[in-house]
């Protein structure tokens, strides 16, 4: 296992408890929303639009461990019929390729985010504290950022296995 290898695990171990931590979250406050709304006949505010924001943060942190266990959807005919040693450097293209798309996904979501800053579009108040769409929004930079890096650690290993089984 590689260096980066072992920093893209432990970065999944905190995605992962965060993935946790927000999915009890979203459970235990939209029950109580629901419990609110049927029994007592109101409800929070702010509750909708903060669980609709935490659906984007699963969204983002389990795309970036889907593309760490290599789970993303893909088209494999080619691969299934190819040698060991070549499905590594097929791997390695197809992992360069994505990470080249997910940059650009980033350049893209910094770009979107700083119209979000310039917008301050407040989403909701929870007493005096304004949330701001960015705050809820910075993880899809974040979860671009996080991909890019799996994708390239993961081009990276291809490539050094590439490397090892053409020499034997």
């Amino acid at each position: 296992m590689t260096f980066l290898s072992r920093i893209s695990k432990y970065i999944a171990y905190g995605e992962k408890a965060i993935l946790i931590l927000i999915l009890s979250m979203m459970v235990l406050l939209s029950s109580l929303q629901v419990i609110l709304r049927n029994i007592f006949s109101t409800g929070i505010l702010w509750l909708d639009p903060l669980l609709r924001h935490l659906v984007l943060w699963i969204a983002f942190l389990g795309a970036s461990i889907a593309t760490q266990n290599d789970k993303h959807i893909n088209i494999d005919i080619l691969s299934r019929f190819l040698p060991t040693k070549h499905k590594h450097i097929t791997k390695f293209i197809t992992h360069i390729f994505s990470a080249i798309v997910v940059t650009l996904l980033f350049i893209a979501s910094i770009k979107f985010l700083a119209d979000e800053m310039d917008a301050q579009t407040t989403i909701f108040t929870i007493s005096n504290l304004e949330i701001k769409s960015y705050h809820m929004q910075m993880i899809i930079p974040v979860g671009f950022g996080l991909m890019f890096l799996r994708f390239l650690i993961s081009a990276i290993n291809n490539f050094l296995l590439f490397y090892k089984t053409g020499k034997t």
